[in-house]
């Protein structure tokens, strides 16, 4: 893949909307291009965040630790972006994400994504927005499971 074949991708990734070209482009540069075969970690939950990942081919499981085992609890596939959590929060990672498939990722350093946030405030409320979808969607669930224990 081609940095211009990069840029194309990322203006595809919703995080990254409004954002144009040329700074795509710098996106694309100072991020590290890796894959990972169908059942790697891309992270794991507990260790120390030090980047984010954008998924540009392939599929993603993740996985928290429940006290009876693995739970997957969403799938992430192109253009989503994983392992964000950590390094927003500095908090360890909240879960484990599994290559569901043979993957090509972009990885963003922390201090490379933080700086991508202060400088593009529209990139922040994306972020927010995805963020709060995601918590919406657990609050959901955590109502659903509490309805089914009362039952």
């Amino acid at each position: 893949m081609t940095l211009n074949s990069e840029v194309e991708t990322l203006k595809r990734v919703p995080l990254f909307n409004g954002i144009d070209a040329a700074k795509l482009k710098l996106l694309a540069f100072i991020s590290d291009r890796l894959y990972f075969s169908e059942g790697e970690h891309l992270c794991d939950q507990g260790e120390d965040g030090d980047s984010a990942y954008i998924i540009m081919d392939g599929a993603a499981d993740v996985v928290v630790e429940t006290p009876n085992g693995p739970a997957k609890v969403a799938e992430a596939s192109v253009n989503d972006v994983v392992g964000e959590i950590a390094i927003l929060c500095d908090v360890p990672r909240t879960a484990t994400v599994v290559a569901a498939s043979d993957m090509e990722t972009l990885a963003i350093s922390k201090d490379n994504f933080l700086k991508l946030l202060r400088e593009f405030p529209d990139m922040s409320l994306e972020v927010m927005r995805v963020l709060g979808q995601r918590l919406d969607r657990m609050n959901r669930e955590l109502v659903a499971l509490r309805s089914q224990r009362a039952e």
